[in-house]
């Protein structure tokens, strides 16, 4: 039970990552400066790292939650 809370907070804040990025995604097609381009694009790169990261801790607490099933 506690695992699924653990789940379902990672879930929204992946959610939250995935639409920072489309955010990022529209900044660029609105044609920013050099500065502007680097900074977002430093951005896009932190933001999939902090998704990776929370795919692997939800795919720890999945395999967690299996094994203690079995």
């Amino acid at each position: 039970m506690e695992s699924e809370i653990l789940i379902k907070q990672l879930l929204e804040r992946r959610n939250h990552h995935l639409n920072m990025l489309k955010h990022l995604d529209f900044r660029l097609i609105m044609d920013p400066f050099k500065d502007e381009i680097k900074s977002i694009e430093r951005l896009q790169t932190t933001t999939i790292d902090q998704i990776k990261k929370i795919e692997q801790e939800v795919a720890f607490l999945t395999l967690r939650d299996n094994e203690n099933v079995q």
